[in-house]
């Protein structure tokens, strides 16, 4: 298991196949998945075939992480950057919903926004989300991203894409 970030309440860690079962009932969630084009997996077995050819970490040596609660070890959602299909790095999440409203999301996408910018040094980190989904709307804006566009996003039509460049996070931890 290889931990990539912590955080004052999480850690953000590689995947690996014994996560089968939470990726599983994450995906079963229709709420969780509604805004993501995702379908549900059908069966455990196809969230372990998932996780065996999971690549991010080997092709670019990030990836989406399991989010982990420092208080229990409990696996609840995922969080990171991957490079997307117009090779932008794009930053995730993904929650159980019995952890909604924690800042979970924001904490982690935050310690990944920082990760991005001071460890590998991107230029640009972007978010895409389906408009009607105000809670990670606000995450984004949280965060600092600023609409940049709105587009085509996994079958969304209305989806609103958010970007910060590293200059713009860097100024803003600046001011605190």
């Amino acid at each position: 298991m290889k931990i990539i970030l912590e955080t004052e309440r999480l850690i953000l860690r590689e995947f690996k196949l014994s996560d089968a079962r939470a990726l599983f009932k994450l995906n079963s969630d229709p709420e969780v998945v509604k805004y993501t084009g995702d379908k549900a997996f059908k069966s455990i077995d196809e969230a372990k075939q998932f996780l065996s050819n999971y690549t991010d970490y080997q092709n670019n040596g990030y990836g989406r992480w399991a989010m982990i609660t420092k208080l229990d070890h409990e696996f609840i959602g995922w969080c990171g950057l991957k490079l997307n299909e117009e090779s932008q790095i794009d930053l995730g999440f993904r929650i159980f919903r019995n952890h909604w409203n924690k800042g979970f999301a924001s904490e982690a996408a935050k310690a990944c926004l920082d990760y991005g910018f001071n460890h590998y040094g991107f230029k640009k980190i972007i978010g895409r989300v389906v408009s009607d989904n105000i809670a990670s709307i606000k995450v984004l804006e949280k965060l600092g991203m600023k609409f940049w566009k709105n587009d085509t996003c996994h079958g969304f039509e209305n989806a609103r894409y958010y970007q910060i460049t590293n200059n713009e996070y860097k100024l803003q931890s600046k001011k605190g």
